[in-house]
């Protein structure tokens, strides 16, 4: 990443800590785990008065002591000529760890997205359960999403998985809410509010929490 400052953290062995990161650009994350350790990152993009805004951020974790455990959740919702760049690596370097990503896109207008997850389980990495999924929404012909997922498992005795997918608002919740005399436009908002209460909801603070859910009300 050009220009960017790399902040780095360190776990202690049954440490648990949570980040919650908006609107941040520039910076390269790198978090290593001990034994035991729990880190939940999120990573957020919201939509601001600069329509040309650009974002763009880089968060590498390690877990290098057993029984790890890493949630990543990454979100962004765009308009106008707005663009996010995210980019996490996860290394499991020892056995008995968890990790998921859970990184969701809603763009609109010429907004532009993409998502580069990296997945990477050593050979000493046994017994290691890691997951990846990526889901998009585009609201315009011209709105455009870029997934690069990328896997190198090393080790037999594992659990993984990635999926990605990017396609439109689903037609069909649409019509079956506008049966029940529920707008279009309200129907959209709701399903999009819906699609992102996976992220949302595993924000620990409530205060947090109702504050990004009304900023997403905000913007759509």
């Amino acid at each position: 990443m050009l220009n960017s400052l790399t902040r780095y953290i360190t776990l202690a062995a049954g440490e648990t800590r949570e980040l919650v990161l908006i609107n941040e650009s520039n910076i390269d994350w790198h978090v290593v785990q001990e034994a035991g350790s729990v880190l939940r990152v999120h990573i957020l993009y919201l939509s601001q008065d600069e329509v040309d805004a650009q974002w763009q951020s880089s968060l590498t974790v390690e877990q290098n002591g057993e029984g790890c455990r890493s949630e990543i959740y990454g979100m962004g919702l765009l308009r106008d000529s707005q663009q996010a760049h995210l980019r996490t690596r996860v290394i499991h370097n020892i056995g008995g760890g968890y990790s998921s990503q859970i990184v969701k896109f809603v763009l609109n207008d010429q907004a532009k997205g993409s998502f580069r997850g990296e997945l990477k389980i050593q050979p000493n990495a046994q017994q290691t359960e890691a997951y990846q999924t990526n889901r998009n929404i585009l609201l315009s012909r011209q709105a455009d999403m870029l997934t690069e997922p990328q896997l190198e498992i090393y080790a037999d005795d594992v659990k993984a998985s990635h999926g990605a997918t990017t396609g439109q608002l689903d037609d069909s919740a649409l019509f079956y809410m506008q049966q029940r005399c529920i707008s279009r436009d309200m129907a959209a908002k709701l399903l999009l509010q819906a699609f992102f209460e996976e992220v949302v909801s595993t924000l620990s603070d409530e205060n947090v929490r109702e504050d990004i859910t009304q900023k997403i009300q905000d913007i759509l």
